[in-house]
């Protein structure tokens, strides 16, 4: 499967082809799972590294415990620990987990990562009133595929 990933990459690369991203609102659950790709291009796990470590990107540590990031500080302990997450989902269901886990785990604190609306709290700035329009996601499309494709790598 990852061999046909990377050439179905490689001659999308050779040809110029690059495939639609799918936009927030257009994410197709499975039970939880999001099988298509967000981007039709394979995620950089060193990237995705990065941003499951950055504080002000994924922040991932901010919950869960990851031993391969022993060299950022303060891993939380709300959610499970990380390690062995390629081993215990597929990609569709560490990418669905990603996009809004709520559509896997109903009662989950865990954010919506690439979710635009239907938020029940936030707000404009600091005006105190309802955000007038969606909001962003937190993470870009690509952004996304790289964490799956770093979760994908975590072993016990």
């Amino acid at each position: 499967m990852k061999r046909t990933i990377m050439m179905l990459s490689l001659v999308g690369a050779a040809t110029g082809a690059t495939a639609a991203e799918v936009a927030p609102k257009k994410v197709a659950f499975d039970g939880g799972a999001v099988e298509q790709s967000l981007t039709g291009q394979p995620g950089d796990p060193a990237r995705g590294r990065e941003v499951v470590g950055d504080k002000s990107l994924g922040n991932c540590v901010a919950c869960h415990a990851i031993s391969d990031l022993s060299d950022v500080p303060w891993h939380g302990e709300i959610g499970p620990p990380l390690d062995g997450a390629g081993e215990r989902w597929s990609e569709a269901e560490l990418r669905g987990m990603v996009v809004n886990a709520k559509m896997m785990f109903p009662g989950t604190m865990m954010p919506a990562f690439y979710k635009v609306d239907g938020f029940t709290r936030p707000g404009d700035a600091y005006t105190g009133e309802a955000a007038p329009e969606d909001l962003d996601p937190i993470l870009t499309a690509q952004q996304i595929e790289d964490v799956v494709a770093y979760l994908s790598t975590l072993e016990y």
